[in-house]
């Protein structure tokens, strides 16, 4: 077990690509660049309110010290941190935002366990960085509870998602509008420690493509593959990785549906190449099963994020990825061939997954319409 104040991190993101190491936070493009440096904003007064400790337990962390706590809230960084915030784009309601990044995430180093994984450690709340554009940086409480919560949830309900080690609140005090109406009021300020293998998304590579980086982005896919997919070899690594991304993609939807989870804002920024659950927003579960529930009041009226869209979405965000790796073949035949994969690899985990909630051992000749008429 160690102390995050003691631990020597790795920064093999940083160290592997390159990025603006300026340190200035105002909102600009940065072309060419993977990352831009991002010191946490200091806060007031940070205090403990929760901290995960099977979580910390997995990844070998010490009970947190004060000197501890300073960093989960961003008052301190160790010698061997080195804070970023990504750089990434996205399509959001369907329509290309251009770049985008962490806006109030900020990723503090990466720890290694002696079972030799690695996981990013990342603040979100933690102040204003290069991709804040005209926000604060900051969470509030009430926000940051549900995040807590319902990453640790969602790992315990067997979802593949991000985790939360700590929740700390700040001391200070964040202004947001809570009910869209045009009266913003004063709230109490947090911040969420967010743990996972890696936050790289798909926006990630459509900002490369978008910027025709293609060395960058041929790059990036290398070094996602060799990290997170290493049993992906060959000269054929990248259409099998884009296929392997499919399919997990097609099964995440599946463990949603099973749970009656509604994400509310499916931008591909949100996407994860891991095909984990990332970035927990406008979130809720279904109380009454209807298709066209959304938490989202932004998606309203179009409801394109609605709970019975959600694996169509992630077939639309996947054909966005498609496009954005397209530069690295010279057609488009394996990439339109691998994403028609995903309704089939999602129809079968989906009937499996739904008569097991009927009790069936398996699905059989006519089980499936059982299902459909059931519903």
């Amino acid at each position: 077990m160690e102390s995050l104040s003691s631990k020597i991190y790795k920064n093999e993101f940083v160290n592997t690509f390159p990025g603006d190491e300026s340190g200035n936070l105002k909102p600009r493009q940065t072309p060419g660049m993977l990352y831009s440096k991002a010191i946490p904003t200091p806060v007031r007064n940070p205090k403990l309110l929760a901290w995960s400790e099977d979580l910390a337990r997995e990844l070998e962390i010490q009970e947190p010290s004060e000197e501890d706590v300073n960093i989960l809230g961003g008052n301190r960084v160790t010698e061997s941190m080195y804070p970023y915030a990504a750089c990434y784009a996205g399509h959001q309601f369907g329509n290309w935002a251009g770049q985008l990044g962490d806006g109030r995430a900020i990723t503090l180093g990466e720890w290694s366990t002696t079972a030799d994984k690695s996981w990013e450690l990342q603040l979100k709340g933690a102040g204003p960085t290069a991709y804040s554009r005209r926000a604060d940086g900051r969470a509030v409480l009430r926000s940051s509870v549900r995040e807590y919560l319902m990453s640790e949830a969602m790992y315990y309900l067997g979802v593949p998602t991000t985790r939360a080690l700590s929740l700390i609140s700040t001391g200070d005090k964040v202004m947001r509008d809570m009910f869209y109406n045009g009266n913003p009021e004063y709230e109490p300020g947090a911040i969420v420690m967010r743990i996972a293998p890696s936050f790289l998304r798909f926006g990630n590579f459509e900002m490369l493509a978008a910027r025709q980086e293609i060395d960058n982005l041929q790059k990036l896919v290398d070094w996602t593959i060799t990290r997170f997919y290493p049993h992906i070899t060959g000269s054929d690594k990248v259409i099998n990785w884009y296929k392997e991304v499919v399919e997990r993609t097609a099964r995440l939807m599946v463990e949603w549906q099973r749970v009656g989870f509604v994400h509310g804002v499916m931008n591909t920024d949100n996407m994860s190449i891991l095909g984990l659950t990332i970035d927990y927003g406008p979130f809720s579960f279904v109380d009454n099963y209807d298709l066209r529930f959304t938490p989202n009041t932004t998606d309203l009226p179009g409801r394109r994020y609605a709970f019975g869209k959600q694996s169509s979405i992630a077939y639309w965000n996947l054909g966005c990825l498609a496009s954005a790796l397209a530069p690295l073949f010279p057609d488009t035949d394996q990439l339109v061939a691998a994403l028609e994969t995903f309704e089939p690899i999602y129809f079968q985990h989906y009937y499996a997954m739904m008569g097991n909630k009927l009790g069936l051992d398996e699905i059989k000749p006519g089980d499936q319409e059982l299902i459909n008429e059931w519903q």
